[in-house]
């Protein structure tokens, strides 16, 4: 019997789940549950052996969409009593400085994320739930975390630090976190064979745009910048969050509108962002709604993308470059009109959009190449000389195989659409945390015997 990891990821809207083999990373079964929370019908989907099954329904929290998708495997299977499981995977977003590292699900374990939700309101308390579920189905089954931030545990100090009291940001441990580490580690170490470049060296931005939203920088795979902080609310703007906002704002509604802090934290993470902003979380009912000439939704959708672009610009100046960006989650993977937006933004650096490549879904990575043109008085030291707005646009170059060998002097830089991979084959941020299951379940066998 094949051994096999059951991998949950609630979002803060979402849940994802798949059934892994353990040795061939092959997927076995595959699901979404989606909208959760939202005014409209959720939409559940669940495949197995070829076969897909879709419900539309209300969703009113997490705890009825896993219900349902624990349903879905006894009824379409395969079943999970028989599917010769040895762990099941929940991610975590936040794992304070309590888990840099993956941890065995136990009474503690799950008690210190409740605790941490404090750092993770729309999460941790959702996948804490998804954790109590499957050991209550699955009691003799070892149960694992793997914590989103433990990727950006390596951060520079210069980015990971707030100018904060230094006696109060130790004191309570206020520093950055940062959040969907596991897509941004798993995307930023396939790149490099995506585009045909080595790792080494390589300047990264990762773009994971879904309802909840974050950005990240990578040199040489290593993080050194991601846009969620403390808690997943700073950055980018998302479904219900506000992303970077002034904090005098809050002490401005304590004085003005007299809300206390239950009332600041649903309204800056569950009734801002596009929900706030247009009534709906989900950007397809906001494009609908620009369609339908709604002025509150197209101005969201510019500020959406502002601050998107914005971000990009700040880590290119960081890096001293940028050598690929990919965008990737269910806004980046799927959304081609957020997509250009960005590009059309970024076009007097030299970006130019393939419409034909963007328009396309697909669940393969979709990869276009740039140039950056470099200065006539350039050196042994890179510089970069930047077109102005006027310049007329770049002609797009032809296509490079992955298995091209890049010259030192090549001027490729290259746009990446990654999303999720085929059923058949562990989704983006499935395949990190099933590596680090691998190696927990490894750990576990050395102290405790085969399980």
């Amino acid at each position: 019997m094949a051994k096999t990891v059951l991998v949950i990821n609630s979002g803060s809207s979402s849940i994802k789940y798949q059934l892994v083999d353990l040795e061939t990373g092959e997927g076995i079964a595959s699901g979404l549950v989606e909208k959760i929370g939202e005014p409209v019908d959720g939409h559940y989907k669940h495949e197995f052996n070829g076969e897909k099954h879709e419900l539309e329904e209300p969703i009113h929290d997490h705890e009825q969409g896993l219900k349902r998708v624990l349903g879905f495997f006894d009824e379409f299977g395969p079943k999970l009593d028989e599917a010769g499981i040895v762990a099941v995977g929940h991610r975590v977003v936040q794992g304070g400085s309590l888990f840099p590292d993956p941890a065995l699900v136990t009474d503690k374990t799950i008690n210190q994320v409740k605790d941490l939700a404090v750092l993770a309101p729309l999460h941790n308390g959702p996948e804490a739930k998804g954790a109590e579920v499957m050991r209550s189905l699955l009691p003799d089954v070892p149960q694992i975390f793997v914590f989103d931030s433990s990727f950006f545990f390596q951060l520079p100090k210069a980015a990971s630090t707030y100018a904060l009291n230094k006696e109060i940001a130790d004191q309570y441990h206020i520093r950055r976190y940062g959040a969907h580490g596991t897509s941004h580690e798993f995307i930023s170490s396939v790149v490099p064979a995506v585009i045909g470049k080595p790792a080494e060296g390589l300047k990264q931005i990762v773009l994971h745009i879904g309802n909840g939203a974050s950005a990240s920088a990578e040199i040489s795979g290593k993080p050194v910048e991601t846009s969620m902080g403390l808690t997943p609310l700073e950055g980018l703007m998302m479904g219900g969050r506000t992303g970077d906002i002034d904090p005098a704002v809050v002490f401005h509604l304590i004085r003005n509108a007299h809300m206390n802090v239950d009332e600041l934290d649903a309204l800056f993470n569950k009734r801002s962002g596009m929900m706030g902003m247009t009534g709906y979380g989900d950007l397809r009912e906001v494009h609908r709604l620009v369609g339908e000439g709604n002025e509150d939704a197209k101005l969201a959708l510019d500020v959406y993308v502002h601050r998107i672009v914005g971000y990009i610009g700040n880590y290119t100046a960081q890096m001293g470059g940028v050598d690929v960006i990919t965008f990737t989650a269910g806004v980046g993977e799927n959304d081609d009109i957020v997509r250009k937006m960005v590009c059309d933004k970024l076009a007097p650096f030299g970006v130019k959009l393939d419409e034909e490549k963007n328009a396309t879904r697909s669940k393969e990575p979709r990869t276009f190449p740039l140039r950056i043109p470099r200065s006539p008085s350039a050196s042994s030291r890179p510089t970069r000389s930047w077109p102005s707005p006027a310049s007329p646009p770049l002609s797009p170059m032809p296509a490079r195989t992955p298995t091209a060998t890049p010259s030192p002097s090549d001027e490729r830089r290259f746009l990446t659409d990654i999303g999720e991979a085929p059923f058949v084959k562990p989704c983006f941020e499935c395949s990190r945390i099933v590596d680090r299951i691998r190696n927990t379940v490894s750990f576990f066998r050395m102290i405790a015997g085969p399980m």
